[in-house]
């Protein structure tokens, strides 16, 4: 197992975690309402899935 032979100082540390970011989740229209919709998920307004009612809402 790798293991460090010195203390990384705090300027390199926070450069290295600066670049941790948070994506933004990828959003589909659904093409029944037309309603933003996370994909290959049904649809939350709607309860369609491929075209299919799959949820109760």
């Amino acid at each position: 197992m790798a293991v460090p032979k010195r203390k990384m100082s705090r300027s390199n540390t926070r450069k290295r975690r600066s670049q941790w970011k948070a994506s933004r989740p990828t959003l589909v229209n659904c093409p029944r309402c037309r309603d933003p919709k996370l994909p290959h998920t049904a649809c939350p307004t709607c309860g369609t899935y491929n075209n299919r009612q799959v949820l109760d809402v």
